[in-house]
């Protein structure tokens, strides 16, 4: 069959029943999932608790979920051509809410990460294939439209994650994070049996047989597991200081790049390397992975700097980020809208552009002093170059694609976006500590036992503790405990105002790249623009 004969199909098909009802079935869908990738963070000392379990083991709840999800993301094309889409999806959303009551009522921690593992593999089919549905269910000059909803999901989920997470923690229990999994996902499932339907092209794909890679699958969980582990536990392992890190190293590096060359010749690749010959495809995964990064990155830097530099509880420094989710809420439709009215690659420049600037402007505006206030609009402006990427980048991904790869599609740019989030999380946690300790040296040197600025400070504040009915020695003490604490806290805030650059800096990188991006017909959708 041939491709023109496959797009002729995929023009005339539409879905029986009201397009945005479907979009919104499998939207909540992907919404359950992305929520599950952050709400079990804040949640891990008190599984650890409960289990008997250390803090460090009990990470594993959030590498063992992530390792399994983005093992699946890239082959969620080749699975759903392999058993139907439909089939695939209703069988992820099974497994996912089967193994959130698993994971509800495990009685220990090995168990609970088992059934992790399980739920993970089940949402990794869950974004992509909601993404690919939207393509095929919308006509082309509507998908903009459509991937704003889906858009929402996406960035909305893991912003309110933790806070949700917290929230049911200490007003219930953390089981209950599994627990609220399953009204949800029983739910997707008999509307997505009774609405969303394959189209025409998919039958055919699933009729011709698909041969089974043994030996891409093995790369692919080899190199995706190894590298997933070695960015959630480098920094906590000291990176390369670590042979564990070094060994992950080596069999992510070898397991990819062995990956990539099966994959290029084998006949019948579960991951389609050749797509990214394609300068636009390349280019829309290479933005996503850097869409991942940004989003993840300022979502773990705010709340953590609120928290740990000027004492925030978990739940205040939550409500700081809310109204930038909100801002999102309002700004994902009308970016759904512009996209039927201008070319993808302008309105990408212009979010990458309010991005950079706001990542600078955040180098400018974070402080120790900072107010409750003025960290709400910093996280504003941090989030509005966002709405601006998520659905023009996805429209620009299937650019020149024939409609039979859209499942492929979809797997891959979720997962580059994935992966970006995953090493967004490790950069900053790196950064921070790393940029930490080397201010904390410089300013370390202006606080010598010889300078009399610093014993003038010393002598004034062991005064004022005297005062308060310490001893002359205790107060000199806790005069230079402060002085030092006081030291780290302004070492950190440089670190974050220098991560926040570096931020900045790869925003503008991505806002250079996005002029040599092919045009598209606005009202075509993934159409390219004549002439």
């Amino acid at each position: 069959m041939s491709s023109a004969s496959f797009t002729l199909d995929q023009d005339v098909w539409r879905p029986r029943y009201n397009p945005w009802l479907i979009a919104v079935v499998v939207a909540l869908a992907a919404f359950m999932e992305v929520l599950d990738t952050s709400i079990a963070n804040v949640a891990l000392p008190y599984m650890a608790g409960n289990l008997g379990a250390s803090n460090d083991q009990s990470t594993w709840v959030l590498t063992s979920y992530l390792v399994s999800n983005a093992i699946i993301l890239p082959i969620s094309g080749w699975l759903a051509g392999a058993f139907g889409r439909k089939r695939f999806f209703m069988t992820c959303l099974v497994l996912f809410t089967v193994s959130s009551l698993l994971c509800g009522l495990a009685p220990s921690l090995g168990l609970l990460l088992f059934f992790r593992v399980l739920q993970g593999a089940g949402g990794g089919g869950l974004q992509p294939m909601a993404q690919a549905i939207l393509a095929d269910t919308f006509p082309p000059q509507q998908r903009g439209l459509a991937f704003a909803l889906y858009g929402i999901t996406a960035i909305m989920a893991p912003t309110i994650g933790p806070t949700l997470g917290g929230w049911i923690t200490f007003s219930y229990s953390w089981r209950w994070i599994f627990f609220i999994n399953i009204p949800v996902g029983l739910a997707t499932l008999f509307l997505v049996r009774r609405f969303v339907e394959d189209p025409p092209y998919l039958s055919r794909l699933k009729a011709a047989g698909v041969k089974l890679d043994y030996i891409g699958i093995a790369l692919l969980t080899v190199g995706i597991g190894a590298l997933q582990i070695l960015l959630d536990k480098g920094q906590e392992d000291d990176w390369f200081g670590s042979p564990f890190i070094t060994t992950l190293a080596v069999m992510a590096a070898a397991g990819l790049i062995s990956l990539v060359v099966w994959e290029w010749f084998y006949k019948a690749p579960i991951i389609d390397v050749r797509m990214f010959k394609s300068f636009n495809f390349a280019s829309a995964n290479l933005m996503m992975f850097t869409l991942g990064i940004m989003l993840f990155s300022s979502l773990v830097m705010m709340p953590q700097f609120l928290q740990t530099l000027l004492g925030y509880t978990s739940e205040l420094s939550g409500f700081a980020l809310s109204a930038g989710g909100l801002v999102l809420l309002f700004e994902m439709p009308i970016m759904g809208y512009l996209t039927t009215k201008l070319q993808a690659r302008y309105l990408i420049a212009f979010g990458w552009l309010c991005l950079s600037i706001a990542m600078f402007y955040s180098t400018k505006r974070i402080d120790l002093q900072i107010s409750f206030r003025a960290a709400t609009w910093l996280r504003i402006a941090q989030v509005t170059g966002l709405g601006f990427l998520f659905v023009p980048i996805t429209l620009v991904a299937y650019i020149g694609i024939r409609p039979e790869m859209n499942n492929a599609v979809a797997g891959i740019v979720n997962f580059m976006r994935n992966i970006g989030s995953s090493v967004g999380t490790s950069m900053v946690t790196t950064l921070i500590a790393r940029r930490s300790q080397f201010h904390q040296e410089i300013l370390g040197d202006h606080i010598r036992a010889d300078n009399s600025i610093l014993q003038n400070t010393v002598h004034g504040l062991a005064q004022h503790l005297a005062r308060s009915g310490l001893s002359t020695h205790e107060a000199h003490m806790q005069a230079y405990a402060r002085i030092y604490q006081g030291v780290q806290a302004q070492a950190a805030s440089l670190a974050y105002i220098d991560t926040f650059m570096v931020l900045a800096w790869g925003a503008a990188a991505m806002f250079v790249l996005t002029f040599i991006l092919k045009k598209n017909d606005p009202r075509g959708g993934g159409d390219l623009a004549a002439g």
